[in-house]
């Protein structure tokens, strides 16, 4: 999977997912740190990467509805310190299977995962 992490989630991810085979970049190494919601969105659609974020901003599912874009994560967790993000991130990716999430809009939280795939019509 093509992964972009927002300037929001731990660094030390890229590792982490790129050790389970991903091809994972960072809203930092593109220079977009401190740029608009739009300016990232953009870049991982243009990218064709999977989103990565705590911004609550990408929660709205009817601006980001499943099927119209590669697919978001958005995580929320009560204590979202940098050591229980990268935990709880790399958990999931290595637990899930990751091909229901290609154009969805994924939810995790510290005890659950929800997933919004694609309408059929969408696919």
């Amino acid at each position: 999977m093509k992964i972009k992490l927002d300037e929001n989630i731990p660094h030390r991810l890229v590792l982490l997912l790129t050790e389970l085979g991903h091809d994972t970049d960072t809203v930092p190494e593109e220079g977009l740190t401190g740029r608009s919601d739009n300016d990232i969105w953009t870049a991982a659609q243009t990218a064709q990467r999977f989103l990565i974020t705590q911004d609550l901003d990408f929660s709205d599912i009817r601006r980001f509805a499943p099927g119209t874009h590669h697919g978001l994560l958005l995580v929320r967790l009560r204590a979202p310190g940098r050591d229980a993000l990268a935990r709880r991130v790399h958990a999931v990716f290595q637990t899930e299977n990751l091909e229901h999430w290609k154009r969805a809009v994924v939810v995790v939280t510290d005890h659950k995962l929800r997933v919004r795939r694609p309408k059929a019509e969408d696919t």
